[in-house]
C-alpha cells in the first residue's frame, strides 16, 4: 500500500475514490483519528497514474465526471461511507518498513523472555562491552539497545521507534535506518559506558538519534520530506533535560545526549549538499 494523502471530508474523498475505481484503480479510505482520512493506493503500478489524476482532483473536485463516477458506482459500492478500523498489523505495516518491523519483533521477543526466567542471561549475552575482551564481540555494540527492563519503558521506546523510524525507512530506505541504528546505538552506548558503566540498555539512545535526524533535515534539506514538529521537538528536549536534573528515576541521560547529537551529525552529513 502507498499512501497518499490525508483529507478531512470523506465525502470528498470517497467521490475521487469512486472515479478511480471506473479506472480500475483501487483506493482504500482509513480512519486516522481527529477527523483525519487517510487515502491508501493498493498497487504500486498506478502509483503515477493516480497521484497525477489526485492533483487535478484536488484543483477541482466538484467536476461533473467525478460525481457522475459516484453515481454509477454507488450500486457496486459494498459499503457506502462505512470505513472500517485497520487491524493492528496493517496499521504497523502503514507506517513502518521491515527493518523497523524487525526491530520491534526483536525488542519484544526479548523482552518476553527476561519476563520469563531468563532476565540475568538475556542481560548478560547482549550488554554493551563491560570487560577485557568484550570490545571484540561486535553485537554488544548494537544489542544493548534491544534491551528494555519495564512495560513503560519498551512501549515508550518502540512508539518513538515505529513513529519516527517508520517516517525515515518509508523516505529514505531501509538502509538508512539502519545506519542511523547502529551508528547512534554504539555512540550513545559507548557515552553512557563511560559514564556510568554498562548497567542499562534500552533504545532510547537511538530514539534520540532520530529525533536529532529528522530535525536536521527538515531544516535544511526539507525536500527530503521528512520534519519534526516543534511540538514534538519541544517535549522530547525537555525530556531529555528533566533527566539530568530529576533524582528519582534510573535513566541513561547520557545515551540520550550522545544518541541526539550523533543524530544531528549524520542529519548535517547527509544535508551538506
Amino acid at each position: 500500500m502507498i499512501k497518499l494523502i490525508t483529507l478531512n471530508q470523506p465525502r470528498m474523498a470517497q467521490a475521487f475514490i469512486d472515479y478511480m475505481a471506473s479506472r480500475q484503480v483501487e483506493i482504500k479510505m482509513m480512519p486516522e483519528g481527529g477527523g483525519q482520512f487517510g487515502l491508501w493506493l493498493m498497487e504500486a503500478e498506478h502509483q503515477v497514474e493516480t497521484e497525477a489524476e489526485l492533483k487535478m482532483f484536488l484543483a477541482k473536485p466538484n467536476d461533473a465526471k467525478y460525481q457522475a463516477a459516484s453515481w454509477d458506482m454507488v450500486e457496486t459500492r459494498q459499503n457506502n461511507f462505512s470505513y472500517h478500523s485497520p487491524s493492528m498489523m496493517s496499521m504497523l505495516k502503514a507506517k513502518a518498513g521491515p527493518f523497523s518491523l524487525l526491530i520491534m519483533a526483536t525488542c519484544v521477543i526479548i523482552f518476553a523472555l527476561q519476563q520469563f526466567g531468563a532476565g540475568q542471561p538475556v542481560f548478560d549475552a547482549l550488554h554493551f562491552p563491560a570487560f577485557s575482551g568484550q570490545e571484540w564481540q561486535v553485537w554488544r555494540w548494537f544489542s544493548h539497545a534491544l534491551l528494555h527492563f519495564s512495560i513503560m519503558h519498551i512501549a515508550f521506546n518502540l512508539l518513538w521507534w515505529w513513529q519516527l523510524g517508520g517516517d525515515i525507512e518509508l523516505r529514505l530506505g531501509s538502509g538508512k535506518l539502519a545506519q542511523i541504528f547502529a551508528l547512534s546505538a554504539a555512540v550513545s552506548g559507548f557515552g553512557q559506558y563511560w559514564v556510568e558503566g554498562a548497567n542499562f540498555g534500552g533504545l532510547s539512545g537511538v530514539v534520540y538519534a532520530l529525533v536529532g535526524y529528522i530535525w536536521m533535515l527538515g531544516y535544511r534539506a526539507p525536500s527530503k520530506g521528512l520534519s519534526m514538529p516543534k511540538p514534538i521537538l519541544g517535549f522530547m528536549l525537555v525530556w531529555l533535560v528533566l533527566g539530568f536534573v530529576q533524582p528519582f528515576m534510573a535513566i541513561a541521560n547520557t545515551a540520550h545526549l550522545a544518541g541526539l547529537l550523533s543524530g544531528v551529525a549524520i542529519g548535517l552529513w547527509d544535508s551538506r549538499k
